[in-house]
């Protein structure tokens, strides 16, 4: 998960926290990055589950970035597929061998998801790696990494933030995804939600073996699997925001203010 540098927006991280355990999955880990004591001290304090039976086998645990003078500069992460990768040794021990799928999620968005049903449609399709994807219209579509997929919604390319002929190759026929025709004319092109879901075995191979050196799981890692693995998208088609700048987080805060808005959505 990444973490917003907003002052009072670090509160952004309850969402992705909040959905997994409306959701029912209570084993969640926290990647934070340097000067998180604030984001810290909130999770400490909104998330005690020590002593909260609803928690039984379950944790919410931060797993922060760490330096030693002898590292400098070699390990604060460097996105977040180095973050995660950092911490691959906590799903390869024996006491992880019962896991199959490993969710993850960003920091920065605001939107309310029944991750269960993310996880049934990904088991169901038999995928290495299903992406949750949010349907756009051409004015919104290069501040996305974008997607193109079959007529069975396999994914078969990512381009990310792609402009002029680049973001005409990524349009798509969104109504092979489940959209009314109407709406997927209008809505052309599918934005990557930075919501991976993956095997994993998958995720242990591609982030220790086969890319070891990637960064990144939006321009690096899903490119690559896209592929060479079975990738399948998942629509989400409601009240999504990305709110990773100042701006965008004012913006969706003042849209929540207006007359007539459908708080239900969010």
């Amino acid at each position: 998960m990444r973490q917003v540098p907003i002052g009072g927006a670090y509160r952004l991280i309850d969402v992705p926290v909040s959905n997994c355990l409306n959701s029912g999955i209570k084993k969640v880990y926290i990647l934070t990055q340097f000067n998180s004591a604030s984001l810290n001290r909130h999770i400490s304090r909104v998330y005690n589950v020590r002593n909260n039976v609803a928690f039984a086998n379950g944790f919410i645990e931060v797993l922060a970035a760490s330096q030693t003078p002898e590292e400098e500069g070699k390990k604060w992460f460097q996105g977040t597929a180095d973050a995660v990768r950092q911490f691959l040794w906590r799903f390869e021990d024996a006491n992880a061998s019962e896991i199959e799928d490993i969710l993850i999620l960003s920091g920065d968005h605001l939107y309310r998801m029944n991750y269960l049903d993310f996880v049934q449609r990904h088991r169901q399709s038999g995928a290495d790696l299903t992406v949750s994807c949010f349907p756009v219209d051409q004015s919104r579509a290069s501040g996305f990494g974008l997607v193109t997929v079959d007529s069975t919604g396999r994914v078969n390319s990512f381009s990310e933030k792609p402009k002029g002929d680049n973001l005409m190759a990524m349009h798509v026929d969104t109504a092979v995804l489940g959209l009314a025709k109407e709406e997927a004319e209008r809505k052309p092109y599918i934005a990557s939600m930075g919501i991976y879901l993956f095997k994993k075995d998958v995720l242990l191979n591609l982030l220790r073996w086969r890319l070891p050196m990637a960064n990144d799981f939006g321009s690096e890692i899903i490119p690559t699997a896209a592929k060479e693995c079975l990738v399948k998208a998942f629509l989400f088609n409601e009240y999504w925001e990305d709110i990773g700048t100042i701006r965008s987080f004012f913006d969706a805060n003042l849209a929540l203010t207006e007359e007539g808005y459908d708080f239900t959505t969010v």
